[in-house]
């Protein structure tokens, strides 16, 4: 199975290159088909965060009152997963189509010299199937220089989301994000000094595509999103339960 679909993403890659002639743009071009399939998830998994957003209050107040009942404390939460109609994993939607994708089209960049042995971005790449680290070790800092800036390219357009977000939502996690994107900034040029060209290219265009959609569209939506759920909050009845107590019977007087 995990083969054919690496076939279909070789398929795609050549039919696309056949028809803008190069392989870079080819990856480019297939990035922005798979972001614009992806857009209307993107718009559900912004809904899903900003619900998340409204909704924080309430589950840190659960997680501080049942935090010695851990049980009670998931049942509770679940309870208002479930009134809210609300995934924790629906804003991860997004990224986690798109890791398959990811994987695959490094399976394919790894072996590109079998299918093109000339697979380069106009020039700017002498091969899409070389790594930055595989550049440096033939020629040293003068020959892997493009590929070393895109690897740097890789871990800044990590992190580049998470800053622009604790931007936008200021709070007491502000800080603790902020190092985790840098950690995970670090990690991903550690990890892109060894993947092959044609993999960092990809995922450079879909982070830019990202950081200009959060920019443009994004951000205009998670506040409609937000409004919407504070609106729907402020309106929703309070729920009361009431425990009815059963009516005693009359004593009767004998003989009657």
């Amino acid at each position: 199975m995990w083969e054919m679909f690496v076939d279909f993403i070789t398929q795609i890659l050549k039919a696309i290159e056949g028809f803008c002639g190069d392989w870079g743009l080819a990856i480019i071009i297939l990035t922005v088909i798979i972001r614009l399939i992806l857009t209307p998830l993107t718009f559900k998994s912004t809904k899903s965060t900003a619900k998340m957003q409204i909704l924080q209050p309430r589950l840190q107040e659960i997680q501080k009152l049942y935090q010695d009942d851990p049980k009670r404390q998931q049942e509770e939460l679940r309870k208002i997963y479930s009134e809210n109609n609300f995934n924790p994993l629906g804003g991860c939607l997004p990224v986690i189509i798109q890791m398959p994708v990811f994987i695959a089209l490094f399976n394919v960049l790894k072996s590109v010299s079998t299918i093109d042995p000339n697979a380069c971005f106009y020039g700017i790449f002498p091969h899409l199937g070389d790594s930055a680290a595989q550049m440096f070790e033939a020629g040293g800092v003068a020959a892997a220089w493009v590929y070393i800036l895109f690897d740097l390219a890789f871990g800044v357009l990590t992190f580049l989301p998470m800053w622009l977000n604790t931007r936008s939502n200021p709070g007491q996690q502000q800080s603790s994000t902020l190092v985790m994107g840098i950690g995970m900034a670090l990690l991903m040029v550690w990890f892109g000094w060894g993947v092959p060209a044609g993999v960092l290219l990809y995922y450079n265009t879909s982070a830019l595509w990202g950081v200009a959609q959060q920019q443009l569209i994004t951000k205009r939506l998670m506040d409609k999103f937000k409004r919407e759920e504070e609106e729907r909050m402020k309106n929703k009845p309070i729920e009361v339960n009431v425990v009815r107590k059963e009516k005693k019977k009359r004593p009767t007087k004998k003989g009657k």
